[in-house]
This record gives structure tokens, C-alpha cells and sequence, in this order.
């Protein structure tokens, strides 16, 4: 295999032109007044397929032969890299299988077999879809498509640095989402070859910190479990073949926990209009990690293939972290006028009621109190503290409880 060089990046760039969607930097107001920096958002959630991928999974498939394609494609991926495949595929009139684990949401499912894709769903995570994966193609003399451990799938993905320097030759740093690696040998590495004195750093969720192992350990290692919400980075080991270019040109890799994706994710979506999948939101979500004032810094937004029952989860469970929507209990004597008097102090407080539950059976005296459990939407945790403030100053004794909307 080739090693990665200015002609082979600048060769990846011209061909993948083909098949992907201008992803434009956008400056964020929002992010750069949080951090001091000027930030920029590199929208790959807006390519084509949904994610990046589709650059280093045609410039791969350009590079066989015919009887290599004749023969068919086959692949592991948790989905974007899927998608990348069977589109690419299809654009050179070939057969594409797909192996993906059965944890994989629907929609990157559905969204694979749409491209003309066979797929086979097997294993929990992304390393036992691999196995069965080269299992097929030895059965078969299938040719396989690596996700990241491949020199041209990153050359491809290596075309996002280049965009990145064309609009903005002065970037100081690039953060990059990290899984298996591929993503960032490619923006590292171009990155380097431009620019030696650049900083990309590599962001990847604390429960699949595989890459952050391999940088420690000195060369790729096994996790025993890669879990995390973040299913796009969750590879137990980093490629061998990438991992000297990561070993050469990462700066420094950060972890995050998955609790931090979520107040990401209402960032993107409400500062933005943007939906951004929880691996492509790893970047957002380490800004706090980082000292960025005065610098210009590119965040790659990875990918934004998010089925909708995780996006109404984890909006559910961002405006419950923020206290912008909570629950109170309180009790009050079981007689005319007690509710309009909780609903007056609430609504003078700004409090908008959401839900309402009446519960006259929580004590056997029922002259003496029955339970109202109220669920509120609020600006934040500064207006929580005001409503219930306004609560006890009307006689109640407010207790916070689980927020089920539900």
C-alpha cells in the first residue's frame, strides 16, 4: 500500500469532487463567545449520506480493478461507513455487502439497503461485525473495504483538511472525532504536511477511548468493551496501518463522557438548526477541555445520522440536565381553591405547567392533604430556583422528583 503523500491527498481530493456536496465552514457565535476563540464548523453532517464517509470509501473503490469489482465489496460499519460503501458502490455499477452490528439504529440501516447494499446484521459492536465481515469475504473472494484501517480511505478522508485550509489558511487548531482513527490520520496528516506548527486534536467518548490506549501504549490495543451513545466511534482497537501517522501528527487526544453529547447536541440544534449524531458532536462537546481563546479552531461535525427515537431521547434528557424542564411534588389541603392558588404562583414566577397530576389517595385522611406533581418548563436552573422560591413563599413546601414526560 502507498504510503500518504502530497500527490496522493491532492489525487483522494480531485476524485472524491465527483460525489461529494460542498460542506462550507461556518462560524459560530455561539461557540466562540463560550470559548474566547473564533470557532468554525466543518458540516460533514450535511454531506451527502449523511457523514464524511462517502470521501474515503469512493476514492478506496476508484483504486481496484475490475475484477476486483466484478467480484463485489464487502464491509463492517456501525453505519456511516455503510452508507459510504454501498453509495460508492453503486456509483461504480458493483455489489456491496454490508455487515453491521445489530445495535445499529434503523435509519442507517434502511438508509444502506436504500443505496442498493446487502446487508447482514451480526454482533454487538463494530470489532464482531469486522470478523464476520472477512469471514464472507474469504468465503467469497469478496474485496474488503476497510472503515480506517486503509491509507486510501484516509487520503479520502484527508480531502476535508484540504477544504478546511482553502477557507481558512490560518486555522490554528482542527478537532477531530476519533473511532477507529481514519478520519484523523487523514486530517492530521495533510494538516502536518501544510502547516507542521497546526494542532489537531482528537476527541473520542471515554467509554471507547481506543485510540488514547494505542497513543499510551505505544501501538494499537484492544479495549475489553467499547460503550458508549456514541456508536460511530465505538471500535475497541485503532488501525495498525494509520496508527504511526496518529502516533506523528495528533497533538493530544481528549475524552468525554456521554452525558457531555447531550448538551451538545441542543447546542447544534438550537444555535445552529443542525442535527449532528452523538459521534460527530465529540468535538462540541470537549470545548470545555480546551483553551481556545484567540485562536481559530475547526470542529468536524462527522456525521448527523440520527435515528428519531434517540433524538427525542436525548432532547428529553438535555432539557431535564439544564432545568429547563423539571418536576416538582407538593401537598395541599383537599379543598376549593388550593389549585388556582399552586397554578397563580407559578405562572407570576414565569413557570409554564406542562403536565398536572392529582393524587387524592397519598394520604388515608383525605381532609388533610392530597399530592399535586407538577412538570415545569423553564429558561434554567435560575428561574427553577425563582419558581420554587414563589412556592414556598405561598405556603408550600415543594420536593423535586423524577421528571417523566412520558
Amino acid at each position: 500500500m502507498e504510503k500518504l503523500t502530497m500527490e496522493k491527498f491532492e489525487k483522494a481530493a480531485e476524485t472524491v469532487k465527483k460525489v461529494i456536496l460542498p460542506t462550507k465552514l461556518e462560524y459560530s457565535e455561539s461557540l466562540s463567545d463560550r470559548t474566547g476563540g473564533r470557532i468554525y464548523l466543518k458540516p460533514e453532517n450535511l454531506q451527502y449520506t449523511g457523514a464524511y464517509k462517502i470521501r474515503g470509501a469512493y476514492y478506496k473503490i476508484s483504486t481496484l480493478n475490475e475484477e476486483q469489482l466484478k467480484k463485489g465489496l464487502i464491509t463492517a460499519s456501525a453505519g456511516n461507513h455503510a452508507q459510504g460503501v454501498a453509495y460508492a458502490a453503486k456509483k461504480f455499477g458493483c455489489h456491496a455487502t454490508i455487515v453491521m452490528p445489530t445495535a445499529t439504529p434503523l435509519i442507517k440501516v434502511n438508509r444502506t439497503k436504500g443505496y442498493g447494499a446487502e446487508v447482514v446484521l451480526y454482533g454487538d459492536v463494530y470489532d464482531d461485525s469486522y470478523e464476520k465481515a472477512l469471514d464472507i469475504a474469504e468465503k467469497e473472494g469478496m474485496t474488503f473495504i476497510h472503515p480506517f484501517d486503509d491509507l486510501d480511505v484516509a487520503a479520502g478522508q484527508g480531502s476535508i483538511a484540504m477544504e478546511i485550509f482553502q477557507e481558512l489558511p490560518t486555522v490554528d487548531h482542527i478537532i477531530v472525532p476519533v473511532g477507529g482513527g481514519g478520519l484523523i490520520t487523514g486530517i492530521s496528516t495533510f494538516a502536518k504536511m501544510l502547516n507542521p506548527k497546526i494542532k489537531v486534536i482528537g476527541v473520542e467518548p471515554a467509554g471507547a477511548a481506543s485510540m488514547t490506549a494505542a497513543l499510551a501504549n505505544g501501538g494499537p490495543v484492544p479495549l475489553p468493551s467499547a460503550s458508549t451513545i456514541a456508536d460511530g466511534t465505538a471500535v475497541k482497537c485503532v488501525g495498525s496501518s494509520i496508527f504511526p501517522y496518529c502516533h506523528d501528527n495528533i497533538h493530544k487526544m481528549i475524552t468525554v463522557n456521554d452525558d457531555d453529547l447531550i448538551p451538545a447536541f441542543l447546542e447544534m440544534v438550537e444555535n445552529h438548526k443542525m442535527i449532528v449524531e452523538n459521534s460527530g458532536l465529540l468535538p462540541v462537546a470537549a470545548l470545555d477541555k480546551l483553551d481556545l481563546k484567540g485562536k481559530k479552531a475547526v470542529l468536524v461535525l462527522s456525521g448527523g445520522n440520527m435515528d428519531v427515537i434517540t433524538m427525542s431521547s436525548v432532547v428529553q434528557h438535555g432539557l431535564i440536565r439544564q432545568d429547563r424542564i423539571f418536576t416538582v411534588s407538593v401537598l395541599l389541603p383537599d379543598k376549593a381553591g388550593e389549585l388556582v392558588k399552586v397554578a397563580t404562583a407559578i405562572a407570576n414566577a414565569g413557570g409554564n405547567v406542562i403536565k398536572l397530576e392529582h393524587n387524592q389517595f397519598v394520604s388515608i385522611n383525605r381532609n388533610a392533604s392530597v399530592e399535586l406533581r407538577i412538570t415545569m418548563e423553564a429558561f434554567g436552573t435560575e428561574h427553577k430556583k425563582s419558581i420554587l422560591s414563589a412556592l414556598e413563599n405561598a405556603g408550600y413546601a415543594p420536593e423535586s422528583v423524577t421528571t417523566k414526560l412520558y
